[in-house]
């Protein structure tokens, strides 16, 4: 599917409200204005259409692993585009539910009128019913509703920050399994025959995984809370109630406002986040009218928790 067959409008009315955001910080060309202390920054004064300079990859890498969610206004970019940015980062992941962009297979697209996607306007971090989750995901505005369609982002590596020293110390050695059917359930996502063949085949290759519940940064070593309503099922090795009451918990905390940013998307809105330490839901407030995005989505590596040596992680 090519964005010229939507001949869609592409408008918004409201623009992201910046109270207490800080001054714009001078790196190069490029000027950052972080949202809040804890995740998301504006970055201004580069062109995502045009190829990077290995200084701007190597800004941007470091911006993103400093405020977690990257937002660019402005931006004039096509999937193929938006493709090759997201490819300066690492190679691409195929979704095995989402229809994708013709041209541009790499870029699925999150269209409310062809999917059902409720499964998005829930706490999640993408992916995570995969043996190696995503390093990260670039997202396009294509379509947007009159007013609503907000997502916000947690940094899980500050709800981790503000958890007890006896929580961490509880946590630190848990592992917890993560199922690709609990927000992608058979009974909404294989309507016909052709749909179910496809959740059958994705069914058994990607049967539920066990991650870390406290998951280390490959690049930073911080540590992050690496659980999500969407796909995590139950805590290993804890009694059904106990893992329902620890997940409920987590869940909750995750979700607090001190950890999370909230954006408000124009026309011409890219964000580019680091899921290794974040979270991040869809507000589903806008219907009866439609949202279009298209992702891009970077493969990552194995998730290793304290437990875990250098030498294993590999």
């Amino acid at each position: 599917m090519s964005l010229s067959s939507h001949h869609l409008d592409i408008s918004r009315i409201s623009s992201p409200i910046l109270h207490g955001a800080k001054p714009g910080i001078d790196t190069g060309q490029m000027s950052v204005t972080p949202l809040s202390p804890a995740i998301g920054a504006i970055v201004s004064g580069i062109n995502l259409a045009q190829p990077l300079t290995s200084e701007a990859e190597n800004r941007l890498r470091e911006l993103l692993l400093r405020h977690q969610v990257l937002f660019f206004r402005n931006q004039t970019i096509t999937p193929r585009e938006q493709r090759d940015f997201a490819q300066h980062f690492g190679p691409l992941h195929l979704h095995p539910i989402y229809p994708t962009v013709a041209e541009a297979p790499e870029i699925i697209v999150l269209d409310t009128e062809q999917n059902d996607l409720k499964d998005n306007a829930l706490w999640h971090t993408d992916v995570t019913f995969s043996q190696t989750p995503p390093l990260g995901a670039v997202l396009a505005a294509r379509h947007l509703p009159p007013s609503g369609g907000d997502t916000l982002w947690a940094s899980a590596t500050a709800a981790y920050d503000a958890l007890s020293d006896g929580m961490k110390q509880r946590l630190e050695h848990l592992t917890a399994l993560h199922d690709f059917t609990h927000s992608f359930p058979l009974s909404r996502f294989g309507r016909t025959e052709a749909e179910k063949e496809k959740w059958l085949r994705t069914r058994e290759q990607l049967p539920p995984v066990e991650h870390p519940v406290i998951r280390i940064h490959p690049e930073t070593n911080k540590r992050a809370i690496f659980v999500n309503e969407g796909f995590t099922t139950e805590v290993c090795g804890l009694e059904i109630e106990e893992s329902a009451a620890l997940l409920r918990f987590l869940f909750q905390h995750l979700s607090k406002p001190e950890f999370s940013v909230r954006w408000t998307w124009q026309e011409g809105d890219v964000a580019f986040w680091d899921n290794r330490a974040t979270q991040h839901y869809a507000v589903d407030d806008y219907r009866p009218h439609r949202r279009i995005m298209h992702r891009a989505t970077i493969l990552g590596d194995r998730p290793f928790g304290p437990d875990i040596t250098q030498q294993q992680k590999h």
